[in-house]
């Protein structure tokens, strides 16, 4: 078999990479063992606002120009609804937080999404004494039913190898690469932190953190907004909300722990006052890089590799626009901004 690319892991930058791919009629073929599930668990949130501080996430607005249409597209490919507006309320823990807010609400890049009221807390099912500010035109993506339907697609097409991929088994030509019986122009890995596994790329300083997720039923709780405090509860629909995250920069592995369980409890219990009832646990690892920076690129001594990696926990709103930017680099030596490129590391 002979094809343009071998794409390595079906992620959301993966899968971001295979649109590009065949909107300019490449062939591919991707594999994918499953093994890295940050994007499964992940709960698919947009929003170009950093809540801790109150400013703008790097490029968001731009971002989100390329994201929102880019899913909408795969909406009407697979006849299906991927995309959920929902607005966020920020719980205020103090005067001094509230002033912080008003204050920012001025600054250019956040006025568009930063509602300028505050809110009273009128529910007593959630503890907010002194009220939530307001962001809108944020949303969720539901990035499970996609990537399950994009599996499907590729499946029924016989581009996607179910598979793990042996890097030692890869050959590298002056100007092909073949893997076992697959002959490729290029290979582009998007593994998550399955990076650290690779000979080729594992130089890069990915700094992988651990997520931890809970399911939980709480009927009383009725609220449509993702409620951010020292946790996020989002709605799921019928009682059901996702609570997350934790954040565990020594735990590499990928099973839940008693104590993220513990921990995220402790939290909830400081955000919301109503019975609930864990359903789920889940957790992955996070692929995010010292410097919070995407990692994009081509090998510097093997040009027939690249990379497409490192989007942390903002996947949904980088991916698109990373993986636009790495093929147009691959194909047109179109220069990528010197934030993202791996370049920036020493081999």
């Amino acid at each position: 078999m002979e094809v343009d690319y071998i794409i390595v892991g079906l992620g959301l930058a993966g899968l971001a990479f295979i649109e590009i791919l065949e909107k300019n009629n490449k062939a591919y073929v991707v594999f994918e063992n499953e093994s890295q599930n940050s994007s499964k668990v992940a709960a698919g949130m947009y929003n170009p606002v950093i809540l801790k501080r109150f400013t703008p996430v790097w490029n968001g607005t731009k971002q989100l120009q390329v994201a929102l249409p880019f899913f909408k597209k795969l909406e009407d490919k697979f006849k299906a609804k991927y995309l959920q507006d929902v607005p966020i309320y920020r719980v205020f823990k103090s005067i001094e937080e509230q002033n912080n807010w008003f204050t920012a609400c001025d600054k250019p890049l956040l006025t568009e999404y930063m509602d300028v009221k505050l809110i009273p807390n009128t529910k007593k099912e959630i503890i907010a004494p002194f009220g939530f500010g307001k962001l809108k035109h944020t949303g969720k993506l539901d990035v499970n039913r996609l990537l399950k339907d994009y599996t499907a697609y590729l499946e029924e097409k016989n581009t996607i190898q179910k598979e793990t991929f042996y890097h030692n088994d890869l050959e590298i030509g002056e100007v092909k690469i073949r893997y076992k019986k697959i002959k490729a122009t290029q290979i582009v890995f998007c593994e998550g932190f399955g990076l650290k596994d690779n000979p080729f790329f594992n130089y890069l300083p990915m700094n992988e953190a651990k997520g931890e997720l809970i399911t939980i039923h709480a009927p009383k709780l009725q609220i449509n907004y993702l409620l951010k405090a020292a946790v996020f509860v989002l709605p799921l629909g019928q009682d059901l909300y996702k609570v997350g995250a934790t954040f565990n920069w020594k735990d590499k592995t990928q099973k839940p722990s008693k104590a993220g369980e513990m921990e995220l409890l402790m939290k909830l219990d400081m955000t919301i006052n109503t019975p609930y009832t864990i359903v789920n646990h889940v957790a992955g690892i996070r692929p995010t890089v010292k410097d919070r920076r995407p990692l994009l690129g081509i090998h510097p001594k093997h040009k027939q590799l690249a990379i497409l990696n490192g989007l942390g926990t903002r996947g949904v709103m980088l991916a698109p626009t990373m993986a636009k930017s790495l093929y147009l680099h691959i194909e047109n030596k179109t220069p990528l901004d010197k934030e993202t490129d791996i370049s920036r590391f020493s081999i």
